[in-house]
């Protein structure tokens, strides 16, 4: 009987666990479509390119962009040079690179 209520607080303490783990993993889904709309949406995103932990982003119109939203995103740095952003994203960007891909 005492060993069933040691599986039983086992147990409980590893559901507890791995809903924390999920809650803590990030939706790279999510974080592409916010990040495309950050940047001003499709129309505005004329080419991108990624660079291992960077993403260089060429747009038509960079006052439309929400440098900020970006930032809160997980964003590590924002570089402006003229109609271009270079956004790092660090460990993230192969996963965001997935997912920008199938939306653009």
């Amino acid at each position: 009987m005492e060993y069933l209520e040691y599986l039983i607080i086992i147990v409980v303490l590893a559901i507890i666990g791995i809903a924390i783990i999920k809650s803590k993993s990030k939706n790279f889904k999510i974080e592409a479509n916010k990040l495309i709309e950050y940047l001003g949406g499709k129309e505005n995103i004329i080419e991108y390119n990624f660079n291992k932990s960077r993403l260089t982003v060429k747009l038509k119109n960079i006052e439309i962009v929400n440098k900020n939203m970006i930032q809160k995103l997980g964003a590590q740095g924002i570089v402006e040079v003229e109609n271009q952003l270079k956004i790092i994203l660090g460990d993230d960007a192969k996963q965001l690179q997935k997912y920008i891909d199938e939306l653009k």
